[in-house]
């Protein structure tokens, strides 16, 4: 009787175990990534790079096609005046078609002007008591390249050049230029440095602002005393150039950052390319046409890539009870590129219920390639069956 008894408990015992193992929660299937970026295959385009100094090339939406030079950082010249332009505009914004706060020409400015007006520096003629608008000063600043109009601005902006020049670099850090230092609103100091990539990356930026993009498309300008004067970067108007700022100095040699648009893979798109350091004879000369050489160039490599294709597998199903299932992309997705450059990807899922059919819809997967971006669904590419009994009550 006394087995009988321990049989029975033993089999009571038995008995609550296997409800409990059974009516345990199962856990919840689990979505995985298997990729989070993805890169078109193939070397990135060959490209016609100047023969010293440094470069860069970008596709304005797209990004970066490639750099010569390395990262050292270089004197640039007047190009420093894009980001004197963009802190004034973010300072002081303007609308298209608004002139802004008027500024009146001190003596002490004047005189400044006229301490160094036979100097070989870029400036602009003004004279004490003269009136110069917010618009008419940046016009100033980046047609005609007025060094002394980039000093006014300073003083203007941030109370003096120390001050500027600190709101410059702190700028600077926000757009991630990692190699470039001011050291003046003009760039006439050879400590003002950056390099190719980082003032490409600034050129995109300030070439969103629509007045500073309307004022360097400028081919000349009228302005209150200095009266006609023309833009150094004369390409503008020629050969779909739209912008956005000559260098030259002694230290600097000859420096370039062009805008121009293309017909890219049959859309219309601004390619962007940016040269320093050139000195030859005619150092601003050869900057100007190796920086044209470069956009036209960038612009005939750019073509339709997928980033990956209907079918491809992104991710998977993870259960304790069958493994690993496959996830497909229910579509694929092509943007214009070129070989070599990685888009980013993104999964938001579904927890899918057990069991569920092959093509269940279990997420989105959205790709990004610079500003282009597109989402397609993701599904099983084959059964995701519910737990056995026997792994319910076998689990651990």
């Amino acid at each position: 009787m006394r087995f009988l008894r321990v049989l029975g408990v033993l089999l009571v015992i038995v008995i609550i175990l296997g409800v409990v193992q059974f009516v345990r929660p199962v856990p919840k299937p689990v979505v995985v990534p298997t990729v989070s970026s993805l890169r078109v295959p193939g070397s990135r385009p060959a490209l016609p790079w100047p023969n010293s100094g440094e470069a860069a090339v970008a596709v304005q939406g797209i990004g970066q096609m490639g750099s010569f030079g390395g990262d050292q950082p270089v004197p640039i010249g007047s190009v420093a005046k894009v980001m004197t332009a963009l802190l004034v505009l973010e300072k002081h914004p303007l609308a298209l078609g608004a002139q802004g706060p008027s500024v009146t020409v001190t003596a002490q400015q004047a005189a400044a002007y006229q301490a160094i007006a036979n100097t070989a520096q870029s400036l602009v003629p003004v004279r004490a008591g003269e009136k110069l608008t917010e618009y008419e000063m940046l016009q100033a600043l980046l047609i005609p390249s007025g060094n002394n109009i980039a000093t006014m601005l300073a003083q203007w902006i941030g109370g003096g050049q120390k001050n500027f020049v600190r709101m410059m670099n702190h700028r600077a850090k926000q757009l991630g230029l990692t190699h470039t230092t001011y050291a003046d609103a003009s760039g006439l100091s050879q400590q003002t440095v950056s390099t190719a990539v980082d003032q490409l990356r600034l050129a995109e930026t300030a070439m969103k602002n629509p007045v500073l993009a309307q004022i360097v498309d400028q081919p000349q300008v009228v302005l209150p005393v200095a009266g006609l004067v023309y833009n150094y970067n004369h390409e503008v108007t020629h050969q779909g150039v739209i912008g956005v700022k000559t260098g030259s100095t002694q230290a600097a040699g000859g420096c370039y950052v062009v805008a121009a648009n293309r017909k890219v893979a049959g859309r219309d798109m601004v390619v962007m390319a940016a040269v320093f350091g050139q000195s030859t004879a005619e150092p601003l000369a050869l900057a100007i046409t190796d920086g044209l050489k470069l956009v036209n160039s960038a612009a005939t490599q750019v073509r339709p890539v997928t980033v990956f294709a209907r079918g491809a597998q992104v991710a998977v199903v993870s259960t304790p009870w069958r493994g690993k299932q496959p996830v497909v992309a229910d579509g694929g997705v092509r943007f214009l590129g070129w070989p070599g450059l990685a888009a980013t990807v993104r999964l938001k899922a579904v927890t899918p219920a057990t069991p569920a059919a092959p093509g269940t819809t279990v997420g989105r997967l959205t790709a990004q390639l610079g500003e282009q971006r597109e989402a397609v669904p993701v599904k099983l590419a084959g059964p995701l069956p519910a737990p056995t009994l026997r792994w319910r009550m076998t689990r651990l």
